[in-house]
């Protein structure tokens, strides 16, 4: 009887919980082309008890945002034109970063 329940435990376990892999593959395929209910669900109680996969899915839709509104604002983006000052300081710091990691 104790094999029995041992091994319908594992089995119950490698159905409902997922590898932190496979949770990462849900939280983009959810972001491309839906989830089906089942892998919403075992996702859902991944990341419910992952604490790095809550935070990759939090960080995913971050990311998702910023690459849509980069290139549908794009041309907004490249017209905005820096102060001669500020573009040579940054030049100055990249340079002073290139000699340190030389």
């Amino acid at each position: 009887m104790y094999r029995e329940t041992l091994a319908f435990m594992k089995e119950l376990r490698t159905r409902l919980f997922l590898s932190c892999k496979r949770a990462t593959e849900l939280i983009e395929k959810r972001s491309v082309v839906g989830l089906t209910p089942v892998e919403r669900f075992r996702l859902k109680l991944h990341t419910s008890m992952c604490y790095a996969c809550e935070a990759y899915a939090n960080q995913s839709v971050i990311l998702r945002k910023a690459m849509h509104k980069w290139f549908t604002e794009k041309e907004k983006i490249e017209k905005i034109k820096l102060p001669e000052p500020f573009k040579k300081t940054i030049i100055k710091e990249i340079k002073t970063l290139n000699a340190i990691l030389k």
